[in-house]
């Protein structure tokens, strides 16, 4: 990303903080302007990674440590009785 478009992009986060001061003294502190700030808080945090970004040191991979897991389907015995998450007594037979 260029110098330019950084600028650019923080010239629009402090045309939105205006506007935010703008919500803020009209809707108080709601909590739909609360939420507002903190995205834009965290727009500013993200444009300044871009700007200084942290070089990232990859640690070599050790294969010992590699746990494979198998493609394979799982046996449908291991999920006998089980409930679906969220939906609770789905399968179990009402009499």
């Amino acid at each position: 990303m260029s110098t330019t478009e950084l600028a650019e992009i923080r010239r629009t986060i402090g045309q939105l903080r205006q506007c935010l001061g703008v919500l803020r003294s009209r809707y108080g502190d709601a909590a739909a302007v609360r939420r507002l700030v903190n995205d834009v808080d965290r727009l500013d945090i993200d444009v300044s990674d871009l700007e200084n970004p942290i070089p990232v040191q990859h640690k070599p991979v050790d294969p010992a440590q590699v746990v494979k897991i198998s493609d394979d389907p799982y046996d449908p015995a291991l999920w006998q009785g089980a409930d679906d998450e969220g939906v609770g007594g789905y399968h179990r037979d009402h009499r």
